[in-house]
């Protein structure tokens, strides 16, 4: 009985919570746990004071230390400019066609442009330059407006068809559906697929073969072999922008294409990053 009574008052009472017999007790929690949390919450008080933490609407409390991750992010890329300020201008001025002549010059210039190309040009024209569907590849020599070191830079300071840049290249393909009949464009593919090694109608083609002579022939070359001078890709062979098949070559002849690339010299890009990515994309394996 004497036993008894001194567990009936020891017991710690219960939560009030119960299943099925179980009853759970409301045990104190342990006294280092408890001082751990209070510590906790008096940092976490300490750093709201201390650091940028409470959001606004335009941005968050500034903290009394005044620290900002931005800022120290802003001040590693100004130390790394200023490190980079002395072989960034000796390529500014550099010719293109003889930085390869230099060894430290093409290391900085092939490092910065990859690094350029990763941030700005990957999402269109794929990893390590492959292109995609409306994306030129750039590891061939299969170019709209030049191959050359030269030609890339001009290509990505100032753009393609963009609005941007007044020397941007421009060239503007008709919408022939909208005065050829579809027996005309069926024609017309025809004789494309021929030209391009690919089987296609023999009667269709020959019908093609004038048409393109009247309205193609100007841009795309009577071989249809193209002109870099205007933009127009060469049809001879098996490398298509936006297809070869006869649904993608009736869908460009009916209703055109119009890519658009940027001018990075109108987006405030250094001259030095231009410089840089070209000379990168020059050395990817298609450039002339």
């Amino acid at each position: 009985m004497a036993s008894k009574k001194r567990n009936e008052e020891t017991e710690v009472e219960t939560t009030g919570h119960e299943w099925d017999g179980i009853q759970e007790w409301n045990n104190p929690l342990p006294r280092w746990w408890l001082w751990t949390l209070y510590l906790c919450i008096i940092w976490g008080v300490g750093y709201l004071i201390a650091y940028p933490a409470i959001p606004l609407l335009n941005g968050a409390t500034p903290g009394l230390l005044g620290y900002s991750t931005r800022g120290e992010v802003a001040s590693e890329i100004a130390r790394f400019d200023a490190a980079n300020a002395d072989i960034e201008a000796k390529l500014e001025a550099a010719d293109l066609n003889t930085v390869g002549d230099d060894a430290e010059l093409a290391s900085f210039s092939r490092n910065a442009g990859e690094a350029v190309y990763e941030t700005w040009c990957i999402q269109c024209h794929g990893a390590g330059g492959g292109g995609a569907k409306g994306y030129p590849a750039l590891v061939d020599n299969d170019w709209l407006w030049g191959g050359t070191i030269d030609d890339i830079y001009t290509t990505v300071k100032h753009g393609i068809r963009t609005e941007d840049d007044f020397d941007a290249r421009f060239s503007q393909m008709p919408a022939f559906g909208e005065f050829m009949s579809e027996e005309e464009i069926a024609s017309l593919v025809a004789h494309v697929q021929t030209i391009s090694g690919q089987d296609a109608d023999a009667t269709l083609a020959t019908a093609g073969a004038q048409l393109y002579y009247d309205n193609c022939a100007s841009c795309h070359g009577d071989e249809g072999t193209g002109d870099r001078y205007q933009g127009a890709p060469d049809l001879t062979d098996r490398i298509w922008l936006f297809g070869g098949d006869t649904a993608a070559l009736t869908e460009t002849i009916a209703n055109a294409r119009f890519g658009v690339m940027p001018s990075w010299s109108a987006r405030d890009m250094p001259e030095s990053d231009i410089r840089a990515v070209a000379l990168y994309v020059h050395q990817l394996g298609g450039g002339e």
